[in-house]
Order: structure tokens, then sequence, then C-alpha cells
């Protein structure tokens, strides 16, 4: 699908997410002051640097500075979202006004400052009672549409085409900083508004890290080298990983990277509606403790991603989340033996009705001659 297409998509009914967001208030707030900016642009189209939006039961404003004043307008218009807009930098006695007569108001607590709720209670909203809230518009954004999923699938076939690009370059001794700033200006060229996070390029002893940062470091015959990397388009992020080895593989190096896909593909198998997301954290981890290398497998399985790169939702062995149709997910796990090497095979899923599909669709175990 074509970036123009996407954005042609872009008319989607956010005001019916408002109307979902005032439903979940319902016995918890009167009114609710948004200030994580991921979560305005999920309900508004704005993707400005600077803004609030209260929802009321009736009302709907955006604040935000003189900076914006346009590009509020524009994307708001382009969305279908009629709100009042505000332009201010002193918002104090805006918002007062507006929420006279309310008795209680929900603020996003992991957004919010100390010093940003003292202005609330006390500037703000003095008259009303404040309301933490956690994660409330996130379990929202969730489960996506069709929309949100088409960006997701755009963003993940830039990285796709970017990675089939530069994959073949591997075995000229580029550096890990070299290799990981062509994949991010072939998928800039590719129409993505850029990477979905920084580009992870591990080589050699670095594979073992599984957040290195790319550095000076040349990539040699006989390596193997963890690349993650993910889009973005229209604020929608993909997420993949594949693990390369730079000549064939030693019997240690084959065996490493076979659990892992095994890993992989049992976790994928696993993710599908009404799975627990407990469970298919299990289903990867299952296996790679069966090949003698669980203390090796450092982090979760998995995660949701979205307008963010890491969304609440937890492919773990302590989360108690339930997989539905529409959510979009990674299935990512990863072996990291200090001396040897590391391995890591990440997909996008989206989980459909039946089970799921991948969004990134880049060959799972390269091996570059």
């Amino acid at each position: 699908m074509s970036i123009l297409h996407l954005h042609q998509l872009g008319r989607m009914d956010r005001l019916r997410r408002v109307e979902v967001l005032r439903g979940a208030l319902d016995g918890v707030a009167d009114a609710m002051l948004l200030t994580k900016l991921v979560n305005v642009r999920w309900l508004t189209g704005f993707t400005g640097s600077a803004g609030m939006l209260l929802v009321g039961p009736r009302r709907l404003l955006l604040v935000t500075d003189g900076r914006y004043r346009e590009q509020a307008e524009e994307q708001l218009g382009d969305v279908g979202v009629d709100a009042e807009i505000e332009i201010t930098s002193s918002p104090a006695e805006l918002l007062r006004s507006a929420s006279s007569g309310w008795g209680t108001v929900a603020l996003e607590a992991d957004d919010v400052t100390w010093s940003m709720e003292r202005q609330a209670a006390t500037e703000w909203f003095p008259a009303a009672e404040l309301v933490p809230t956690s994660g409330l518009v996130e379990e929202l954004r969730a489960v996506k549409d069709g929309a949100e999923l088409d960006r997701i699938a755009a963003a993940a076939a830039i990285a796709d085409d970017a990675l089939a690009g530069v994959a073949s370059q591997l075995g000229n001794r580029p550096s890990e900083a070299e290799v990981a700033t062509e994949l991010e200006a072939a998928m800039r060229r590719a129409g993505a508004e850029g990477p979905a996070f920084e580009t992870i390029v591990a080589a050699g002893p670095h594979s073992a890290q599984p957040h290195h940062h790319p550095g000076s470091r040349r990539i040699e015959r006989g390596d193997l080298v963890v690349i993650d990397m993910g889009a973005m388009v229209d604020g929608y992020r993909s997420d993949m990983t594949r693990t390369f080895c730079i000549g064939e593989p030693s019997a240690e190096q084959r065996r490493l990277l076979d659990v892992v896909e095994a890993a992989h593909d049992a976790g994928v198998a696993a993710a599908r509606p009404g799975a627990r997301t407990a469970d298919v954290d299990a289903a990867a981890r299952s296996v790679v403790r069966a090949a003698g290398w669980a203390e090796h497998f450092v982090h979760p399985t998995g995660h949701g991603l979205g307008l963010e790169i890491h969304e609440p939702l937890r492919l773990s062995a302590t989360s108690d989340a339930t997989l539905a149709a529409g959510h979009a997910v990674t299935v990512e796990p990863g072996v990291y033996l200090p001396g040897l090497g590391g391995a890591r095979l990440e997909d996008t899923l989206e989980i459909t009705p039946g089970g799921n599909r991948a969004l990134t669709r880049s060959s799972t175990v390269p091996i570059v001659g």
C-alpha cells in the first residue's frame, strides 16, 4: 500500500474514540486532562510537541501554543475532529473556566510530574478532586483498527526492503555504525518518517549484548550480526530483528541459530486470540530452557507496538493479559552467550481472528556468504 493512500485513510472516526474514552471514564471521573502527547495524537490527530487535551462530558478542548495554531486546525480538520482549539502559554484561567462544575478530573499519572500535579491542583482545577489513572487510554489503543494496522504493515514492508538492500553488503567489512546509517537512510528514501527506534547493529562479541549501540567495529567473517530495526509511517512503528552469520556458521553457532528459530516459531504458533501473553512467553522460553540456555534468554518474549515502539501489552512470564484480534505484538526470543555471541529473531505480528499474520517478511535466519 502506498504512503499516499495511507494518508487518505487518515479521516478515521476519532470522535468515536473520544466517546469510548468518555465511556471508560464513567464512574472514574467527570472529565480527563490528557498530557501524554501520543494519546492526544491518537484521539485528535495532533502531532505537535506541546499540547493538552481536556475531555469533558460534552466538551473537547485542545490547548497548545502559538507555534501550532495552523497545524492544529489543519490536523484536527483532516481527521474530522470537532474540538475547540485554544492557543495560550498560560492555560490556568482557561482550564479553570472550562472545568467549572466538574467534581473530579482524571490525570495521566504516569505522565504527570509532581510540579504539574501541584499546578493542576492549585491553579488549573482548584475546585475539583484530581483522580490518578494509569494506562487508561493505552488500554483503548491496544486493539488497532484497520487503518492503524495498514500503517504498521507499511512500516514493516519498508524495513523489509531496506534490510534486503543492505544485507548483501555485510560481507564487505562495513562497520556496525555504517550499516545502521545505511539502513536508516534506506528507510527514509522509501518514504518512512524515520526509524522506529535507534537501529541496533551488533557484530561478533557485541551480539551477546541485547541492546548494543552500533560502533566502529567492522563486521568480520565468522561473526554473528544481530540487526534490530523498524520504520515509522504516519506515526506507527514496526519492529524486526534478524541474525546474520558471515560465512558458514560453526557447529555451535548453527545450534544457537536453530534454537532461537525454534523458540520464535513456538512463540508465533502460541500467539492467537484468547491466548495468555504469559503462555506465549512460556512457549518460546521452554525451547530455550530445553537447550540448556534458560539463563541466557534475558528479556520478555515480546511487546505491543503501534504509535509507541513499546506499548503496555507485554509477552512475559509475569503478564496477565490476553491476546485479542487487532493486537499488534512482537515475538522476539533471543539467546546471548558471552564469548560466542548472541542471536535474536523477531517479527511484528497482527493477531487475527484465526491466529496471527506476520507483518515483517524478511528471511528468518540469513547467512551471508
